[in-house]
C-alpha cells in the first residue's frame, strides 16, 4: 500500500484535545462506563422552538438553493444593522471557526506573526499555523485575571506581526476586557498600524459583568477590526453552523474568495434559522444567562472546597479555568494532564487540561450542562482528589 504523506502545512496538527477527551468519554459511555463529561463548550438548552419553526417554513419555501457565498441578504442585512455596519463589511460561514480560518487563509504569508494571549481557545493556534503563520503565544496568568496587558502586548509586537487575537467573554477563563483595558490596548495597536484585531465575540450575550464589544471601545480602529460572532452559544445553535465575520468591506471579500472555494455559502435553512434567532424574542438571552450565572456560582464554590484546587470567579461564558497546581503536586501527577486522565478513568469525569489553551497547571470545565450533572461531577472529582492527596500525604 502507497503510504500516505502528510502536506507540511499540516504536519503538526491533530483534532484538538477537546475532542478527543470528548470522543474518549463517549466511547466509555458507549462500553458501560458511567461517565460525565464537563468537557465540552455546548449549552445543554434546547434551540428556541421558533428557529426551528423558521426553519421548517423555509425548507417548505423551497429555499433549498445554493445561497450566496457571503451570505443570504436578509442574513448579512440583520447583522450589519445590529452591528451598525454595511451588509458588504458582513460574511457568514460555517460557524465562527471557519470565520477565523478564512481570515487567516486570506491575510497570512509564510511567518506572518499571530499573537494570542494564553489561556486561548484550542483552535486558533492550529488555525494560524495552518494558514502559514507563527502563534506568539504571551501567557497572562490568574494573577492578571488571564488577561493581556499593554506592556505585553508592546514587547511582543515585530515588524512580522499581522494580528492580536482577542476572546471576550473568553473561553477558557470567562475574562472579560473592560472598556478601559480595551483603550489601553487600542492605544498600543494605534502605533502599529501594520497589525489588525480580531475580537471573537462568540459569548457576548453570556456576560456577568458589563461588557463591551471592541469596536464601541475602540472604534479608531475599526477599518482594522474584525469582529467574529455567532448563533451557537447564547441561541444553543451548535450544530446548525453559523457563524460571521464584521469587518472592512476589503478583508470581508477577499475571506470571501477563501470561503468560496472551501465551502461556498453557508447551510441556506441554517442561515433562516439564525435570521430567526437574531430577530425574534430575544428574552431568552436573559434568562438563560440568568441559568448559566447559577451554575457558574455552584461550580465556583464546588472547586474551592476542594484541596489543592483554586478557582477564580469567571465574568462570562460557560467555563471555570481553575488553578490545579497544588492537587497536581500534592498527588503525584507530572502534569494536568495526567490528572485530567486519571480523573475520567478513576471519578469518571471529562474536563480538559489547561494545555490544551496554552496555559498548563489548569483545567477547563464547562458548566453548560444539568444542574444535576454539575453536582455530581463535581462531588466525584472532590472526592477522588481527597483520596488522592490522603494516599499521597
Amino acid at each position: 500500500m502507497t503510504e500516505f504523506i502528510r502536506a507540511a502545512r499540516i504536519a503538526d496538527l491533530e483534532i484538538s484535545e477537546i475532542v478527543q477527551l470528548s470522543e474518549k468519554a463517549a466511547a466509555l459511555k458507549a462500553a458501560g462506563r458511567d461517565v460525565i463529561a464537563l468537557s465540552t463548550g455546548e449549552p445543554d438548552f434546547p434551540t428556541p422552538a421558533h428557529v426551528i419553526e423558521a426553519a421548517h417554513q423555509a425548507a417548505l419555501a423551497g429555499k433549498t438553493r445554493y445561497p450566496a457565498t457571503l451570505g443570504t441578504p436578509e442574513l448579512r442585512a440583520a447583522i450589519a444593522a445590529a452591528n451598525a455596519v454595511q451588509p458588504s463589511e458582513v460574511m457568514v460561514s460555517t460557524g465562527a471557526k471557519q470565520v477565523l480560518a478564512n481570515a487567516m487563509l486570506a491575510s497570512l504569508n509564510p511567518g506572518d506573526e499571530v499573537i494570542m494571549p494564553a489561556p486561548f481557545w484550542t483552535s486558533y493556534s492550529d488555525i494560524v499555523l495552518m494558514a502559514g503563520g507563527r502563534p506568539v503565544v504571551i501567557r497572562c496568568p490568574m494573577a492578571s485575571g488571564f488577561k493581556l496587558s499593554p506592556a505585553a502586548l508592546e514587547s511582543a509586537i515585530t515588524p512580522r506581526t499581522r494580528w492580536l487575537m482577542l476572546n471576550s467573554p473568553s473561553n477558557p477563563s470567562g475574562a472579560i476586557y473592560s472598556a478601559d483595558e480595551i483603550k489601553a490596548l487600542a492605544q498600543v495597536l494605534a502605533r502599529h498600524p501594520q497589525v489588525w484585531l480580531l475580537s471573537d465575540e462568540i459569548y457576548d450575550h453570556l456576560s456577568y459583568v458589563p461588557f463591551t464589544p471592541f469596536r464601541h471601545a475602540a472604534p479608531e480602529l475599526a477599518d482594522r477590526t474584525l469582529v467574529v460572532n455567532g448563533v451557537s452559544k447564547a441561541y444553543a445553535m451548535t450544530g446548525w453552523r453559523i457563524g460571521w465575520g464584521v469587518g472592512p468591506a476589503a478583508l470581508i471579500k477577499a475571506m470571501g474568495a477563501v470561503q468560496g472555494q472551501v465551502t461556498s455559502g453557508a447551510c441556506s435553512i441554517a442561515q433562516a434559522a439564525a435570521l430567526a434567532a437574531l430577530t425574534g424574542d430575544q428574552s431568552l438571552l436573559e434568562t438563560r444567562r440568568a441559568a448559566m450565572k447559577d451554575r457558574r456560582d455552584q461550580v465556583v464554590a464546588g472547586l474551592n472546597a476542594m484541596p489543592g484546587v483554586t478557582c477564580p470567579v469567571p465574568d462570562g461564558a460557560f467555563y471555570v479555568f481553575p488553578d490545579m497546581t497544588a492537587a497536581i503536586a500534592q498527588g503525584g501527577f507530572n502534569s494536568d494532564a495526567a490528572l485530567c486522565g486519571w480523573l475520567l478513568e478513576n471519578a469518571g469525569v471529562a474536563i480538559v487540561p489547561g494545555r490544551a489553551f496554552g496555559l498548563p497547571g489548569h483545567a477547563r470545565l464547562s458548566f453548560a450542562y444539568a444542574n444535576k450533572d454539575l453536582e455530581s461531577g463535581i462531588a466525584r472529582i472532590h472526592a477522588a482528589l481527597v483520596s488522592r492527596l490522603a494516599v499521597n500525604a
